[in-house]
């Protein structure tokens, strides 16, 4: 063996460490700015919808349909508009295809802590059919089905949905539709405890969750779902890769939220493009959510993924002040569900000057001059103006038509558990105490409540 001199020793070295270096950067592209999620149905007149993409400024559409041949009818289409199209895939739960496996593999649905099963058990509705990641079948049924829509010729990505467990936890505006407070985990809606996924947690660690006196306080065992979870969307991601597609992925609104609320650990998955859902109207009904949570994962996001912010559409104004607080503390765009809520030709047209604004200016390459630089969150909601000033006036709606304004008392905090916080505040005026609840899941305030007591 000859020996190498020291000079191309080095010279080997160094173009070693140029290559590492190159591998872990991540690769620069162009992803559309601004996006819409919208279900395609072949009979629907997909070049009239096109035309209103391009009218509103929309240039990327995360579409669901039925099956990959309906993808190659809408693809083209879209293509001629200039429009980038993504298909949008349910994977955990199951959507098109739901019936005929619940007959045919009954034993892959999700069990919750009460031992009852999805397959004949409902979870707020009826198309909650979430199924076990930890069986090796159901991976391989979610991988043969993602390759089926990777081979859709012209089709630019993938991005998945509902790619998590049962919502242990809802958003808080949604308790009603179900008559239930969630301000802790309950046995009813906290869910992975199929065999398979208690088998291999006890191989691991030694012990039957379901033994400790409160699962829901096992951080092992709250982790050990959540990367079952992370291991399937990777498998994914190699997949989609494989076939030179872009993954992408439609979470809950952070990695902490998300990964105490369905078990969605997502700042760890392989993914290109994110759209966390940032419904603020689910939560605390407050723009400051929005800024909260891009904050967050601007911080938690894994750093080869471009962030974009998943909001709800509105015929209204409130849309644009939106979309200004997801971009200006880090967004690299906006996803909207959906076009279709966007009606009046007014504020179609204003979108569209919204979205030819915001390219202009990232075309100049410069800072985004309206910028916070807000690097952290503040979760105290007696410092949120916003927040308080609508937990007051709900206050005011519990009290008589003739009662004169609020005159409250100091708050006092009277109970903490998990992530909630409460307190008891009296209206001086009318002798009324009220309790007032703040939930802070995932360290981000994400819900409040107001409760009038009986006066003493």
């Amino acid at each position: 063996m000859k020996k190498l001199s020291t000079p191309l020793i080095l010279f080997i070295m160094i173009n070693m460490i140029a290559c590492t270096a190159q591998e872990k950067e991540p690769v620069e592209k162009n992803y559309p700015m601004f996006w819409t999620w919208l279900d395609y149905r072949p009979t629907m007149n997909f070049d009239s919808i096109c035309g209103v993409l391009n009218e509103t400024g929309i240039d990327g559409i995360m579409l669901n349909a039925s099956d990959p041949d309906a993808y190659r009818q809408a693809i083209p289409i879209a293509h001629k508009h200039g429009i980038e199209v993504y298909a949008w895939l349910w994977t955990m739960n199951l959507e098109h295809d739901r019936e005929r496996i619940m007959r045919e593999h009954p034993d892959w649905f999700s069990v919750n802590r009460k031992g009852e099963s999805l397959v004949d058990h409902k979870a707020y509705v009826d198309y909650y059919k979430f199924m076990c990641p930890a069986l090796p079948e159901v991976r391989e049924f979610i991988r043969e089905k993602i390759k089926a829509y990777c081979e859709v010729e012209g089709l630019n990505g993938i991005s998945i949905d509902y790619h998590r467990f049962v919502d242990v936890i809802l958003p808080t505006t949604l308790w009603p539709n179900y008559g239930i407070v969630q301000d802790r985990e309950y046995p009813e809606w906290d869910y992975g405890y199929h065999p398979a996924m208690i088998a291999l947690f006890e191989a691991q660690y030694g012990y039957d969750p379901r033994e400790q006196e409160d699962p829901s306080t096992d951080e092992k065992w709250l982790q050990f779902r959540c990367d079952q979870i992370t291991e399937v969307a990777n498998e994914i991601a190699d997949v989609v890769h494989a076939y030179g597609k872009t993954m992408a992925a439609s979470p809950f609104p952070t990695p902490a939220m998300s990964r105490q609320m369905v078990r969605q650990d997502w700042g760890k998955w392989k993914l290109d493009i994110v759209f966390p859902m940032v419904y603020h109207t689910f939560y605390t009904e407050d723009i400051s959510f929005i800024t909260d949570c891009t904050i967050e994962n601007v911080r938690d996001k894994n750093p080869h993924t471009t962030l974009y912010c998943g909001m709800m559409a509105t015929n209204g104004l409130e849309m644009f002040d939106c979309m200004d607080e997801a971009l200006n503390n880090g967004a690299e765009g906006i996803s909207i569900f959906t076009v279709n809520s966007l009606r009046s030709p007014e504020i179609r047209a204003r979108f569209k000057a919204y979205t030819d604004s915001v390219r202009a200016q990232r075309a100049t390459g410069l800072p985004n001059p309206a910028a916070t630089g807000r690097t952290s969150v503040n979760a105290n909601p007696f410092e949120n103006k916003g927040i308080m000033t609508a937990v007051e006036k709900r206050m005011q709606t519990l009290l008589p038509a003739d009662a004169a304004p609020l005159a409250l008392s100091e708050y006092t905090l009277t109970d903490t558990y998990g992530a909630t916080r409460q307190y008891r505040v009296t209206d001086r005026n009318t002798q009324t105490p009220f309790t007032v609840t703040f939930y802070l899941y995932g360290g981000i305030l994400s819900g409040w409540a107001v409760e009038k007591e009986k006066k003493i």
